[in-house]
């Protein structure tokens, strides 16, 4: 192993900078991240204004994020940034990952440090799984193209929550439950996914995660909340609406079943079912692979077309050595991608997704026949 760690970081360095050393090219995210930042260093809570309010005029900036061709525009003017006319949809750990990126940028910087920042994240996350003895799967995470291009290209923010969950499942696993609960709580306070990590940890003294990891969400949306009191939701509420999760089209796979208005509490049922397995099923030790099955079934009933959303579930696949999961990923660049090869969005996220699930049918069957044959012949012979 000890000549596989080069390999593996050195292929993990060389796809980051590759993908880094270009503007974004499939999301304008990153774009909101660095108006956070700049407004937040002004003193300005970003939970309180829209960018596009008339209070933040005075930081807006002609030759970068407010420049004239911005492809959102709102009542005076056109921005980079989407959705200017509502307020920030990110958590208060995100926020605080901004200012921070803000604050170390030089003056010109532009999109470069939030590149540089996610790509540091996603190597830091590499290393991490190394150094938690993975082996040769942490090159599914490290080698893996979607966390190339979402990290160094893209710079989402979900690659910090990828580490700091990847950080709480290692800690818990090695009996640090108090601090791997509050490393989940902030994990949590960043993307609000690795939420569905928590059932797989909940065999290892789950009232010490639990208590840990409510207690660092509440500790870092206190302050926020303390400015701007309900409006620390900020535009969460509204893009649950925005994208379909209220009234079923979301779920590209569930209405090939069930209808469109059924879709969401099956959703929810499924998902419970699924966490309730996770908590009785998941190896306290080893909750990688029963903490990918709650992900990858949320990703799976979901269908997003944003490839991104499944970094939390590379992280697993990786450290539980379970590659049937990373189709999942392709799935969601395929729906990304569906209108430049000519592919409705909905007929992309059955193709993809459905495949996806097939996939990981076929070898969770595969395994399960392979485990049950190993059992059979090594099972002593009875004496005549």
């Amino acid at each position: 192993m000890r000549r596989l760690v080069p390999l593996i970081l050195g292929g993990a360095v060389a796809l980051q900078l590759a993908a880094g050393f270009a503007p974004p090219r499939s999301s304008d995210d990153l774009y909101r991240y660095v108006w956070d930042g700049r407004i937040q260093v002004a003193g300005i809570d970003p939970y309180r204004y829209p960018p596009a309010a008339p209070e933040l005029r005075e930081h807006r900036d002609p030759d970068f994020l407010w420049a004239p061709d911005g492809r959102w525009c709102a009542a005076d003017g056109c921005t980079l940034i989407n959705r200017p006319a509502v307020p920030t949809i990110y958590p208060p750990v995100a926020e605080a990952y901004f200012t921070v990126v803000h604050v170390l940028s030089p003056r010109d910087g532009r999109t470069g440090p939030m590149q540089f920042g996610a790509a540091l994240f996603a190597l830091a996350t590499t290393a991490l799984l190394l150094w938690g003895g993975h082996g040769r799967s942490v090159a599914l995470w490290a080698w893996c193209p979607t966390v190339a291009v979402e990290a160094a290209n893209n710079a989402h923010v979900d690659v910090l929550a990828a580490f700091l969950t990847a950080l709480a499942i290692l800690l818990v696993a090695r009996r640090r439950v108090w601090v791997g609960g509050a490393a989940l709580g902030l994990a949590i306070a960043t993307k609000v996914t690795p939420l569905l990590v928590a059932p797989a940890l909940a065999r290892r003294r789950p009232l010490a995660v639990a208590v840990a990891a409510v207690g660092a969400v509440l500790a870092v949306y206190a302050p926020h909340v303390a400015v701007v009191g309900p409006k620390v939701l900020g535009y969460l509420p509204g893009y649950l609406r925005e994208e379909g999760y209220a009234g079923g089209r979301r779920f590209a796979l569930l209405t090939l079943l069930v209808p469109g208005h059924w879709a969401a509490p099956v959703a929810a049922v499924i998902l419970a079912l699924v966490a309730v397995w996770a908590a009785r099923a998941a190896d306290p030790d080893r909750p990688w692979s029963a903490a990918a099955v709650v992900v990858g079934a949320a990703l799976l009933v979901s269908a997003p077309g944003y490839p991104w959303y499944s970094l939390l579930l590379v992280l697993l696949a990786a450290a539980g050595g379970r590659a049937e999961w990373l189709g999942v990923a392709v799935a969601g660049s395929l729906v990304l991608y569906a209108a430049d090869i000519g592919l409705d969005t909905l007929l992309a996220q059955r193709l993809g997704y459905g495949a996806a699930l097939a996939v990981v049918v076929a070898v969770a069957a595969w395994r399960r026949r392979t485990s049950a044959g190993a059992g059979l012949t090594s099972r002593p012979r009875s004496r005549p």
